[in-house]
């Protein structure tokens, strides 16, 4: 059986398997490019040619019919293979199928997106928001638990294109949102997921899942000590009377010792003779490019087995907006890096315009690996990090040179602000 075409997603997005899930089903074989690398194929000539947008999922058929978003695409799909029911058996059942999804995906889905997006730091975080957001998803479910209790499947009596999209929007969901406590007071609407993603023919598609919990929770970064005023004088002490007896029992109870604090590894690296601290102010006080200037001071006092330089990336620029939201993003991203302050340095910006913006940078951190740095903010995971050969690539110390200047341009789009961690 040839291809029906080919199909543009990456294994982590979602909506990519309810389109393969619905070809699975039909009895029809889709293609995957020979190759693709999100957020640079994207962006290329050559892929927007097709697909202006510049978006996943995407789909062009053996026959050259090019479409994008992940909702077309699975309905194209799916009318491809008419016996398979999946849009149900007639106009209403089409109707129906179309309203279930619909409904999950604005009403559910987006709210899982955006309590991400909150708690992560790509949004101002805003305890009424999240609080909001998680109501409105509460009422979908409440919806869908209600249909689900008398109902095994969301049209008809056999799975459609509605179970297939609902339920990769649910294991979305159940990864962040929907946790254990919310699991249990929605069982008919688990039921239905596991049924559907457990069929045989689509337990590879779905893959494992990953249940929470606990749903996601912002971790607000810690507050900046302030020095402590002069102490007024002491007052002459009193003269110290008989304890009563019960007081003398709490006495004789020994102190708990404080717990030591747990040694960071990165202190145990051999003694470096860069100095990080050294070149924050060299990079606060000079011109960044030029004779004498910030970056020159670097390469002649780098070391570059105590330290190494790292490109951090957004994985998720599809969900930034406004430019000034993604700069407050990398804001915070930033104070829940405080407990690295003295292993890491970072110059990182949002290029581009609002609706198509992407979040990139540098880091000069400690050591050869990104991990042990960046691992205490609890979104390191958000960022993809590649190593930089800033001594002997010239367009990885192009870039690394670029991020630090704030001159950085990538496919086209301009710096627009940037942010240190110093």
């Amino acid at each position: 059986m040839a291809p029906i075409g080919t199909l543009w997603t990456v294994p982590a997005q979602a909506k990519g398997k309810a389109i393969k899930a619905a070809a699975v089903l039909g009895n029809l074989e889709l293609s995957a490019p020979a190759s693709y690398e999100h957020f640079k194929t994207n962006k290329e000539p050559e892929f927007l040619a097709k697909f202006p947008h510049g978006k996943i999922p995407a789909f062009e058929s053996a026959d050259g019919f090019k479409v994008f978003e992940s909702y077309a695409i699975a309905r194209y799909v799916a009318s491809l293979a008419p016996n398979a029911g999946l849009l149900g058996g007639s106009t209403e059942d089409a109707a129906l199928v179309d309203q279930w999804i619909h409904l999950v995906e604005a009403e559910l889905d987006t709210y899982t997106d955006l309590v991400r997006a909150l708690c992560t730091g790509a949004f101002p975080y805003n305890k009424p928001t999240h609080t909001t957001l998680l109501e409105r998803q509460a009422r979908t479910l409440n919806t869908l638990e209600a249909h689900l209790a008398s109902n095994t499947f969301f049209v008809g009596e056999r799975i459609t294109l509605a179970d297939l999209y609902i339920a990769t929007l649910i294991q979305k969901a159940v990864a962040l949102t929907i946790d254990a406590p919310l699991r249990a007071k929605y069982p008919n609407v688990i039921r239905h997921f596991e049924t559907v993603v457990n069929q045989p023919k689509l337990k590879e598609i779905f893959g494992e899942t990953t249940y929470a919990e606990k749903a996601i929770q912002f971790v607000p970064p810690p507050k900046e000590k302030k020095e402590a005023k002069p102490a007024a004088p002491a007052a002459p002490k009193a003269e110290k009377k008989p304890k009563a007896k019960a007081d003398d029992d709490d006495d004789d109870e020994p102190a708990v010792p404080e717990e030591p604090k747990a040694k960071n590894p990165l202190d145990d690296l051999p003694k470096s003779t860069f100095n990080l601290e050294d070149w924050k102010r060299a990079y606060s006080n000079k011109e960044t490019r030029g004779a004498g200037g910030a970056i020159e001071w670097l390469y002649e006092n780098f070391d570059y087995d105590g330290f190494s330089a790292w490109r951090v990336d957004f994985k998720y620029n599809e969900e930034l907006t406004q430019t000034f939201m993604s700069s407050n993003q990398i804001t915070g991203f930033f104070n829940r890096l405080e407990a690295s302050r003295k292993y890491l340095f970072a110059s990182v910006g949002v290029l581009g315009t609002t609706g198509n913006s992407v979040i990139s940078g540098a880091l000069i951190l400690r050591g050869q690996e990104v991990e042990p740095v960046v691992n205490v903010a609890p979104d390191w995971e958000s960022y993809a990090y590649k190593k930089l050969d800033i001594k002997n690539n010239a367009e990885d110390k192009a870039f690394f040179e670029a991020a630090l200047a704030w001159d950085l341009e990538l496919d086209g789009k301009k710096w627009v602000d940037g942010k240190n961690f110093k």
